[in-house]
């Protein structure tokens, strides 16, 4: 029999709650679903009023993975959803509101991928994101070399940057912008990266080319663009182990030495959001967003 749990409310479906989908650790679908709506005060703010993207892994990382952007079949009426601008017409797509809607979507085991753009403005880019890969034997120590830099070279033009782990091998940064779409911000985005790589010419890379990648961070700027999602802070990711796309103090970047340094699992983070809170909670406060340059 199918378990249904009331949420606030709502009726929600679960479906084979013993699955394990990390076989590395155990971890199974029922701690997964726990682990979401545990941190939803913290994470549901990040999905608010932006479509997601789903990457879904139902039988765990080492099944069939697939990227769902339509509205799934089966999806309740109570799920809110958003008609979205895309290259080839407009679609409809989940927003995520509500605690209700965060479990159901928990039950189809994905990562929550979004635009840096609400619903709402889709043509107003709201975050600048850079994404900053290691191309082995690269890894996050040299990031977060890349990432201090960035931050630097941000808080030059007045945008404080925030910083979370990739939740796989890399850096995220985000900060808060107003005042111009996602090409401007994807322009800027990538100056930044072109003048880092001017600037630290034997680490930094700011094209894909995969034959230029090993021993460099790619700095990639690409993910302003209108169509891009990006992994939402808290996101459990398909890795061999519950891995989760965290925010860090800058502080924590700072003194990484190892990869293991910014490594956290799904059971680290209620420790840590008892401690900081949500440290990316400043992206949210509309006074803080600065003028794109």
């Amino acid at each position: 029999m199918t378990p249904v749990t009331e949420v606030e409310g709502r009726r929600v479906t679960l479906s084979n709650l013993d699955k394990v989908l990390y076989p590395e650790t155990g971890f199974t679908k029922a701690e997964l679903v726990h682990y979401y709506a545990t941190t939803a005060g913290v994470l549901l703010p990040h999905l608010r009023d932006r479509a997601v993207s789903f990457l879904r892994y139902p039988d765990g990382p080492g099944g069939q993975e697939f990227f769902t952007k339509n509205v799934p079949p089966g999806t309740p009426d109570w799920v809110t959803t958003a008609e979205v601008p895309r290259s080839a017409g407009a679609a409809r797509m989940v927003v995520v509101q509500d605690l209700p809607s965060l479990v159901w979507a928990a039950n189809l085991v994905a990562e929550f991928h979004t635009h840096q753009w609400l619903v709402q403005s889709p043509d107003d880019a709201d975050r600048l994101v850079f994404d900053l890969d290691p191309g082995s034997p690269a890894t996050v120590v040299h990031c977060c070399e890349v990432a201090l830099w960035l931050r630097e070279r941000l808080a030059a033009d007045g945008i404080e940057a925030y910083v979370k782990t990739a939740g796989s091998k890399g850096l995220h940064l985000l900060a808060a912008v107003r005042g111009g779409s996602s090409q401007d911000a994807s322009d800027y985005a990538k100056a930044l990266a072109v003048e880092g790589e001017r600037a630290m010419p034997g680490l930094v890379l700011h094209r894909m080319t995969r034959s230029l990648r090993p021993g460099k961070v790619f700095v990639d700027w690409s993910q302003n663009a209108a169509r891009k999602t990006t992994a939402a802070p808290y996101t459990v990711r398909a890795r061999t182990a519950p891995t989760v796309s965290t925010p860090v103090t800058w502080e924590e970047v700072e003194r990484c030495r190892e990869p293991v340094d910014l490594e956290f699992l799904a059971e680290d983070i209620a420790p840590r959001v008892e401690r900081y809170g949500d440290l990316l909670a400043g992206l949210l406060a509309p006074d803080r967003a600065a003028p794109l340059p």
